[in-house]
């Protein structure tokens, strides 16, 4: 069973030409946006340069299972255990407004407590935290840092949509344009290195903006890109156990009913009963049809079937008190903090390091708050909240 499986080597990445110059650029645009976000968002403070809209955070328990096979018993998941957690709800955009206007795309932050060893963050090793940050789609829209510079750019000063009172004739030039800017990097880029598959995910993407709402509790959330587990390589998302998506009342949501949709849908479903989620490992077999470095590729699951390692259980809980705001506010989920043995592979999960890293310590600076990992949830939500009671 062991051969089956592609062993992990520092290899199996390879570095892009110029990504510390592209990761500047990434972090310039960043930074400007977050400093803008003050006046722009019109909230009165600096929002996340991601996931900048939460809709609610959780206690929760993040039981290891015992008796999987030594392939997916690796790093945190080689000891049985259970652990305290908490875990994010949010927007995957970098604004904050009505749902309607941000859409679909959502996330989750999830922070499980008291793991054993050094975190990949230099200035925090020893949190004993570990987080995976996490986005409903198993895939991203860009496979190098380059285009994702690019396309970032595109959604910035053109958007997803052209706007709604152009005429048919011109609505068509300028889907074409985008679509010719798209590929070829605004005409910068050769043949040989035009954005075909990151086109192709972007319409995916346009087509599940147009798709209904679903409750929060009801969505797959993915790693996307591919992550080290121990000995191997592997991609990671926590799905909803079907029991307890069966009893969500809540289950289609109408953007066009309310300003907000998702977040009282989640506080009501949590106020009324417990959920329960499968944290699930995918194994690459073959780096041809499952790469580290293209993350707009969706690795088989006929080659590899996604298999449960850990449960996420969410008590039944009151999250919908304005408090619940300033907590989630406070809280850095940062994707490389985990374990040497579960590093992020490949360049687009290598860049969030730097990102995340200083999105939030600006963020901590500017709104005045303590940048501190809790050591468990009696930090976050008091003893008696922590202990359910």
């Amino acid at each position: 069973m062991t051969q089956r499986f592609v062993r992990y080597s520092p290899d199996v990445e390879q570095e892009e030409p110029d990504f510390e110059r592209t990761l500047q650029t990434v972090l310039e645009g960043m930074k400007q946006h977050m400093h803008g976000s003050v006046e722009s968002e019109g909230i009165g403070r600096m929002v996340r340069d991601a996931h900048a809209k939460g809709y609610g955070l959780a206690r929760g328990e993040f039981e290891i299972l015992g008796g999987r096979p030594n392939e997916y018993a690796q790093g945190i998941y080689s000891k049985p255990g259970r652990h305290e957690a908490m875990v994010r709800f949010s927007n995957g955009t970098n604004h904050v407004g009505s749902d309607r206007f941000l859409g679909p795309i959502v996330g989750i932050g999830l922070k499980i407590f008291g793991i054993e060893g050094k975190t990949l963050l230099e200035d925090e090793p020893d949190s004993h935290t570990f987080a995976y940050a996490l986005i409903d789609y198993p895939v991203f829209f860009a496979n190098t840092l380059k285009h994702y510079v690019f396309i970032q750019s595109l959604f910035a000063n053109i958007g997803i949509a052209p706007p709604a009172d152009l005429t048919p004739e011109a609505k068509q030039k300028a889907i074409h344009k985008f679509l010719y800017a798209w590929v070829t990097g605004k005409g910068t880029l050769p043949p040989e290195e035009w954005a075909w598959e990151e086109l192709g995910v972007f319409l995916q993407l346009a087509q599940k903006i147009q798709e209904k709402y679903p409750n929060l509790l009801l969505s797959t959330y993915w790693t996307m890109g591919a992550v080290r587990h121990g000995d191997y390589v592997a991609k990671v998302r926590v799905a909803p156990v079907q029991s307890f998506a069966d009893r969500v009342e809540r289950r289609v949501l109408d953007p066009d009913a309310a300003e907000q949709v998702f977040r009282p849908a989640l506080v009501a479903e949590l106020r009324e009963r417990p959920y329960e989620f499968d944290v699930q490992v995918q194994l690459c077999t073959d780096l041809t049809q499952m790469p580290v470095e293209k993350t707009t590729l969706r690795w088989p699951e006929s080659l590899s079937p996604y298999v449960t390692v850990a449960k996420l259980r969410l008590p039944q809980q009151d999250i919908g008190g304005e408090d619940n705001f300033e907590k989630m506010d406070k809280t850095s989920m940062a994707a490389w903090r985990v374990t040497e043995q579960h590093r992020p592979l490949g360049n687009i999960m290598r860049s969030r390091k730097e990102v995340y890293r200083q999105s939030s310590i600006m963020r901590h600076q500017t709104n005045n708050q303590e940048r501190k990992e809790p050591k468990n949830l009696a930090e976050v939500f008091g003893e008696q909240m922590a202990a359910g009671r």
